[in-house]
C-alpha cells in the first residue's frame, strides 16, 4: 500500500532536520501504538536523508552494540569500534556528527531500558556533551506508551526536557480511510466502510494487511478477519500485555466490561467485586486506552462519567474475540463470523457514531464535540458540536437507517438542554447513506 496522509508529522520532522543541520542536533520523540506506522513515516520523511536506522531488539548490551556497529557500517559506511558497551558506541556516532549531518533513528527506543536501566542516563549525559556541536538529527519512537511517556515527560527521568519535539501518532481520520477504500475498490459500499472503520480504526498496518488481500468488502474483510493466520486474532492481547506486563488480567477484564456495555465505574466495581477507580485512571491517563464521555455541558469534575475504549480494534477484540476466544482456540472460524454477523449491525450503530463524530470534527467549524444524556440517562442526543466562535451548534441523531430516525423527537430533546438556548441550532439526521 502507498503512503497515505502524515502531512503535518511530515513538516515536523522536516522542520526538526533542517534545525539539526543548522542549529545544533535535534531530537525528535514519536510515540504511538504498534502498527500506527511510526516506521513508515520516519522512513517516508528521511528518505532522500542520510540515515542510520536500528531497530531495539530485547538482546543483551553487548549484542546490542554489534547491532548498531553492523548497521552503521551498512547505512553509513563507518566502521565502530565496539567494545560491547553502549557508551562507546553512542560517543562514536556523537563524534561523527561533528562534521556530518545525519538521521540516527532509535525503533522501540523503550527497549533500551529493559537492557541496561543505565542507558538512558548515558545518552543524556553525551547528549548534553555533543549537542551542540553536532549536526544529528536524532529521532526515537517506541509503542509502549506508558514507558515512551514517563522516559521523555517524568521531571526525575534523564532524558526530562531534551527532547525537540514529541508527537503521538494516531490512526487515520475517516476522510484517509474512505479514499484508501476508494482507491482500492472504487465501487465499495458504505457497509464496507464503516466495517474497515469498525474493525481497523484507521490504523495504517491493519488497512494495509486487508487491502493487500484484496479484502476490500464486508464479507471479505470478515473472512480476513477470522483466518487462521490472522493477526486481528492475536494483536490485542500482544499489543496488551507489552503495556502492562503481569497485572494484564485485572486490565483485561474492565476492557472487556467497557467494550461489553458496562461502562460506568459502579458497574465495573460491582462485577470485579474491588475498586477499580486507579485501574480506570491508569488506562486513561497512563495508557491512552479509554476516555471519558461525559454529557458535553456537564463540568470537567462530574462524576457522571461513561468510560468508552478510545481505540476501534481494542473494542472490536474485546466485543468479538476475547468474548469468543474459545472458538478461536479451536479454529472453529465459521462459528466466530456467525458470531460476529449475529450481533454486528447493534454494534456497529455505536461505531457509526464515533464515525460521524470524526467526521463532523475533521470537516467542520468547531470548539467542542461530545454527546448528552440527562441525570435519569434519558433524552440522549448522538452528538452536539458547538462552534463557540460564531454562536453555532449542529445537533445529530445518528442511525444506520434513516428511516428509523425522527427529527422532531430530536429537537425535543435539544429543547430540554439549557446551555443551547444560546446557540444558533442545525439539526442534521445521519446514516450509512451520509458516510
Amino acid at each position: 500500500m502507498k503512503f497515505y496522509d502524515r502531512e503535518e508529522e511530515l513538516k515536523l520532522l522536516e522542520k526538526d532536520r533542517i534545525r539539526s543541520a543548522d542549529k545544533g542536533s535535534a531530537l525528535t520523540v514519536i510515540t504511538g501504538r504498534r502498527r500506527i506506522g511510526k516506521t513508515a513515516l520516519i522512513r517516508e520523511s528521511e528518505k532522500e536523508s542520510k540515515m542510520l536506522y536500528v531497530f531495539t531488539e530485547r538482546v543483551n548490551e553487548s549484542v546490542l552494540c554489534q547491532l548498531f556497529a553492523d548497521n552503521a557500517k551498512t547505512d553509513l559506511g563507518i566502521e565502530l569500534f565496539n567494545t560491547g558497551k553502549f557508551r562507546d558506541i553512542f560517543k562514536q556516532l556523537m563524534a561523527y556528527g561533528e562534521n556530518n549531518n545525519y538521521t540516527l533513528v532509535i525503533d522501540e527506543f523503550q527497549e533500551l531500558k529493559k537492557i541496561n536501566k543505565s542507558i538512558t542516563s548515558i545518552i543524556q549525559n553525551l547528549w548534553d556533551e555533543y549537542k551542540g556541536r553536532t549536526k544529528i538529527n536524532m529521532i526515537v519512537c517506541g509503542s509502549v506508551h506508558s514507558m515512551m511517556i514517563k522516559m521523555f515527560q517524568d521531571g526525575k527521568e534523564p532524558l526530562f526536557g531534551r527532547a525537540s519535539s514529541i508527537f503521538n501518532l494516531r490512526p487515520f481520520r475517516p476522510s484517509v480511510i474512505r479514499t484508501i477504500l476508494r482507491d482500492h475498490d472504487p465501487n465499495y459500499k458504505k457497509e464496507d466502510l464503516l466495517f474497515l472503520y469498525a474493525v481497523t480504526g484507521g490504523v495504517p498496518k491493519y488497512i494495509e494487511l486487508l487491502m493487500d488481500k484484496g479484502a476490500t468488502s464486508f464479507e471479505k474483510m470478515l473472512d480476513a478477519v477470522c483466518d487462521l493466520n490472522s493477526i486481528f486474532l492475536t494483536d490485542g492481547k500482544n499489543l496488551l500485555i507489552s503495556e502492562f506486563g503481569t497485572d494484564y488480567m485485572t486490565y483485561f477484564s474492565i476492557l472487556h466490561m467497557i467494550a461489553n456495555g458496562k461502562n460506568t465505574q459502579k458497574e465495573i466495581n460491582d462485577v470485579t467485586g474491588k475498586e477499580c477507580g486507579a485501574y480506570l485512571e491508569n488506562l486513561e491517563s497512563k495508557y491512552d486506552m479509554i476516555r471519558k464521555n461525559r454529557p458535553i455541558f456537564s463540568k470537567e469534575n462530574s462524576r457522571d462519567v461513561r468510560w468508552k475504549i478510545s481505540d476501534n480494534y481494542l473494542r472490536f477484540y474485546f466485543r468479538f474475540i476475547n468474548t469468543n476466544m474459545s472458538a478461536v482456540e479451536l479454529k472453529k472460524y465459521d462459528v466466530l463470523k456467525e458470531k460476529i454477523r449475529s450481533e454486528y449491525t447493534e454494534y456497529s450503530g455505536k461505531v457509526l457514531e464515533d464515525y460521524f463524530a470524526e467526521k463532523i470534527a475533521e470537516e467542520e467549524r468547531i470548539t467542542n464535540i461530545g454527546s448528552h444524556w440527562d441525570r435519569k440517562g434519558e433524552n440522549e442526543i448522538d452528538i452536539v458540536a458547538l462552534n463557540d466562535l460564531d454562536g453555532k451548534a449542529i445537533v445529530t441523531e445518528v442511525k444506520r437507517n434513516p428511516k428509523k430516525a425522527n427529527i422532531d423527537e430530536l429537537k425535543r430533546k435539544a429543547g430540554t438542554i439549557q446551555d443551547l438556548n444560546k446557540y444558533d441550532l442545525e439539526y442534521r439526521v445521519l446514516s450509512l447513506d451520509d458516510m
